[in-house]
């Protein structure tokens, strides 16, 4: 949700279930939930964006990923050997994958110590040095890949999963 953008995960939960979520569970204080939804993935992020806006007067990018999608997400795990702390190493959840273009600008930065790839609708990321100077980071912000997204650390996304 972001700083300026943070709402009671009470909140949270009621928005969700005005969208026909079920079973719904906040992890941690920044937006993160689990649930259960009739819904395609696509359709709920929609309805999730729609309903914040509506209840809450909040215009903010959701992005979505279901059980078996975060499942994969941790057994691909491409930055295995390189990243040796998580709250160092993030998982970039994409709405859609960048596109070729996009990923050749993101080539061209000086990254230094970090490394990266790109799988489908995620971007791994080991940021070695932290997040607050890290030059991929600071692309990602300017909007290089052209595409929506959220950054979880992989302390959280092993959360998220453990709550699935």
């Amino acid at each position: 949700m972001g700083k300026g953008n943070r709402i009671a995960m009470s909140d949270f939960t009621a928005v969700l279930a005005t969208t026909g979520a079920t079973d719904v569970r906040t992890l941690l204080n920044s937006g993160n939930a689990v649930c259960t939804s009739r819904r395609s993935a696509a359709s709920l992020e929609s309805a999730v964006a729609k309903a914040l806006v509506k209840e809450l007067g909040l215009d903010v990018p959701v992005v979505t990923r279901t059980s078996e999608e975060i499942d994969a997400v941790i057994a691909l795990n491409p930055l295995a050997e390189v990243a040796d702390e998580p709250s160092r190493y993030l998982v970039v959840f994409l709405d859609r994958a960048p596109d070729a273009e996009a990923i050749e600008s993101l080539l061209a930065v000086d990254a230094g110590d970090e490394v990266w790839q790109v799988h489908g609708r995620e971007l791994y990321l080991w940021l070695p040095a932290g997040i607050a100077e890290s030059a991929v980071n600071k692309q990602l912000m300017r909007g290089v890949l052209g595409v929506t997204w959220t950054a979880r650390n992989w302390s959280t996304v092993l959360k998220l999963q453990a709550a699935l």
